[in-house]
């Protein structure tokens, strides 16, 4: 199933609504870094949005190093960040 990048506002308006979010360099993705107590809690955090990525079929890069965690966001059907990744933001916020 193909999805449609976001429109400009629609990205400015998740951003405005998510600053702790960035847009990556080339405008393709959106990349944010959590830090957290220790490596478990770093841990339960990827282990939640593990299972929601895998239940929406929408997976995200990340790299862990002990307490942080780094996300990038990206829809690669759709040539940048679309309503997966939007959703997948305001998802995170909610456990973040």
């Amino acid at each position: 199933m193909t999805v449609a990048k976001l429109t400009e506002t629609e990205l400015a308006d998740l951003l405005a609504r998510h600053p702790e979010w960035q847009l990556r360099a080339d405008g393709l993705a959106l990349e944010r870094t959590f830090r957290f107590a220790d490596f478990n809690a770093a841990f339960g955090f990827m282990t939640r949005v593990a299972l929601y990525a895998d239940k929406h079929d929408h997976h995200p890069e990340w790299f862990n190093v002990y307490n942080r965690v780094e996300i990038t966001l990206t829809t690669h059907d759709a040539g940048g960040v679309s309503a997966r990744d939007a959703a997948m933001v305001e998802w995170i916020a909610g456990i973040g």
